[in-house]
C-alpha cells in the first residue's frame, strides 16, 4: 500500500512539473513581453496602448534600422504563406499515405512503410533547410523565377516534415474504425475505395481532422527550415489572385525567423530588439494554443464513439 501510494506521489509530482513549467514559460513570454512594449512605447514617444496597437497591426518591421519599427503583420504573413503552402503539400499527401497503409496495405507491408514514414520525423530540420537551398532551390530556378531565399522551396520542405505527423495520427484513427463497417460497404456493393473514402474517412474525422491541426501547429512554429531557405525580407501578404508568385516567389521572414535574427544579432539585453523576441514568443504561443484548442473542440463536438 505504502508503494502504490508511493508511485501516485511520484506521479503526481511529474504531472505538477509538466504544468508548472508551462506556466513558468508563459509568465517569463508575459512578463518579457511588458518590457517590449514599454521600451518600444519609449521609442514611439507614445503611450502602451499605442505601441501595443503598432505592434499587432503595424505593417513594418524594421528592427535595427531607423526609424525603428515593430509591425507583427508582416512576419505574421510569412508565417501564414509558408504554413498554407506546406499544409497544401503535407495534407493529401499524409492522408493518402494514412489511406493505404491502413487500408490497402498488407500486414507486412505496413509493419515496414510505417516506420520507414516515421524516420523523416527523426530528420533533423537543419538537414530539411540545407536540403532545400541546395537542392530543392536550384531544381525550381530551372522552370520559375524564383530567388535564392523564397517561401516555395521552404514550404515544400516544411511539408515533407510534417507529413510523418499527419499520416500517423490520421492511420491511427482509420485503423480505430470498426471492419463491420467496412463489412456493411462491401455488403452494399462498394468498392475499397468507395468503403475507404466515404466510409472510413468519415467515421474518423474528428482524428484526421486533430493530425491536420496538429500539424499546422506544427509548422508554424519550424524555424530552421525558414530561417535557411525563406530568407529574412518580412514582407506583406498579397491577396490577389493573380499575385500568388510574389507571395512564394520571393524571400519572407516568419515570426519564428525574425526571433533568430533577433537572437544572433549584435544587440544586448535591455534594447526593444532584444525584448521584441519574447513578444514575438508570446505572439507564436498565443497563435499555436488557438490552432491547438480548435483542434480539441473539434476531436470532442465530432468524435465517433463505436
Amino acid at each position: 500500500m505504502r508503494r502504490e501510494r508511493l508511485y501516485e506521489y511520484v506521479l503526481f509530482g511529474c504531472m505538477t512539473l509538466t504544468v508548472l513549467i508551462t506556466v513558468g514559460i508563459i509568465y517569463s513570454l508575459f512578463s518579457d513581453a511588458i518590457y517590449f512594449v514599454d521600451q518600444y512605447a519609449g521609442v514611439l514617444e507614445t503611450s502602451w496602448t499605442n505601441a501595443i496597437r503598432d505592434f499587432l497591426f503595424g505593417t513594418n518591421w524594421r528592427p535595427t534600422i531607423q526609424p525603428y519599427r515593430y509591425g507583427l503583420l508582416p512576419l505574421l504573413s510569412g508565417t501564414i504563406v509558408v504554413t498554407v503552402a506546406s499544409a497544401a503539400v503535407a495534407l493529401p499527401c499524409g492522408l493518402g499515405a494514412a489511406i493505404y497503409i491502413s487500408e490497402y496495405a498488407t500486414e507486412r507491408t505496413r509493419a515496414y512503410l510505417k516506420p520507414a514514414l516515421e524516420i523523416l520525423a527523426g530528420v533533423p530540420t537543419v538537414v530539411y533547410g540545407y536540403f532545400a537551398l541546395v537542392y530543392i532551390t536550384p531544381w525550381l530556378q530551372k522552370i520559375l523565377p524564383l530567388s535564392t531565399f523564397n517561401a516555395m522551396s521552404a514550404s515544400i520542405m516544411v511539408g515533407i516534415m510534417i507529413i510523418p505527423m499527419v499520416s500517423s495520427i490520421s492511420e491511427d484513427a482509420l485503423s480505430s474504425v470498426p471492419d463491420e463497417l467496412r463489412q456493411a460497404g462491401y455488403g452494399l456493393g462498394a468498392t475499397k475505395f468507395d468503403v475507404s473514402t466515404r466510409v472510413v474517412v468519415p467515421a474518423a474525422l474528428s482524428g484526421i481532422f486533430s493530425s491536420f491541426i496538429l500539424a499546422i501547429s506544427r509548422a508554424i512554429g519550424e524555424t530552421m527550415i525558414v530561417t535557411m531557405a525563406a530568407g529574412q525580407n518580412p514582407q506583406m501578404l498579397i491577396l490577389e489572385p493573380t499575385s500568388i508568385h510574389e507571395n512564394l516567389y520571393d524571400s519572407i521572414q516568419t515570426i519564428t525567423a525574425a526571433m533568430v535574427q533577433a537572437a544572433g544579432s549584435d544587440v544586448v539585453g535591455g534594447t526593444p530588439v532584444y525584448w521584441s523576441m519574447f513578444a514575438l514568443g508570446l505572439a507564436l504561443f498565443a497563435f499555436t494554443f488557438t490552432m491547438n484548442l480548435v483542434a480539441e473542440y473539434v476531436k470532442r463536438r465530432y468524435r465517433e464513439v463505436y
